[in-house]
């Protein structure tokens, strides 16, 4: 058994460095997170505004659609990113592994074909912790997942769906799931000042 003492002479554990996108709503460094929805593409984009460093979007070499560099430029300078279009789709999470562990990335985002098992998204929860270590930015990993989401073992799920209206750019964005924060939802637009979020009714969402 630990001596009382032993317990009450450990430091508390530090809040993990974060990307904020907007007020109350942040994704941390050195973690593996998803993202899923219709506009999860747009949502990657605009976490990669908000990290530093390169960005490296990994999709599979057969993927019909490719991004649009002016789609980019709302959240990020098309410039700091890096594609990867690996042949198989069991390369994609490998190549995320490798980016994340190097340490040399701000943003690993792999595009997958279907949900991770639970092993690989650990896999990549270690990448990313070791890659935190290293003397480059401090990555993190979003996986986009189709349909509802649903990988096991990543830090937070978000699902970002179009809510356009004529002349009014914007979306409806929900945490699913978070370690530390409860669900919650916004509705973000896209106005002439920049992005803004206001709280939206939550419908309900997956454990």
């Amino acid at each position: 058994m630990t001596p009382a003492s032993a317990l009450l002479s450990r430091a508390p554990e530090r809040p993990r460095p974060e990307a904020a996108l907007l007020p109350g709503i942040a994704l941390a460094l050195g973690r593996v997170h998803e993202a899923c929805g219709r506009a999860r593409r747009s949502f990657a984009a605009w976490l990669a505004g908000r990290c530093e460093g390169p960005v490296l979007w990994i999709a599979p070499g057969w993927a019909a659609e490719d991004l649009n560099p002016e789609g980019l430029l709302r959240f990020a300078a098309p410039e700091r990113f890096l594609f990867a279009a690996p042949r198989r789709a069991e390369d994609v999470l490998w190549c995320a592994e490798e980016a994340l562990r190097a340490g040399c990335v701000g943003l690993v985002v792999a595009e997958l074909p279907a949900l991770p098992g639970l092993t690989p998204v650990r896999r990549l929860q270690l990448a990313a912790e070791a890659g935190a270590a290293e003397a480059g930015p401090m990555p993190a990993g979003l996986l986009l997942t189709p349909g509802a989401g649903g990988a096991r073992g990543v830090e937070t799920r978000w699902r970002m769906e179009p809510d356009h209206a004529p002349g009014r750019t914007g979306w409806r964005l929900e945490r699913l799931r978070a370690r530390q924060d409860p669900p919650r939802a916004w509705r973000v637009e896209d106005g002439a000042a920049g992005l803004s979020a206001h709280p939206a009714p939550m419908d309900g969402a997956p454990a």
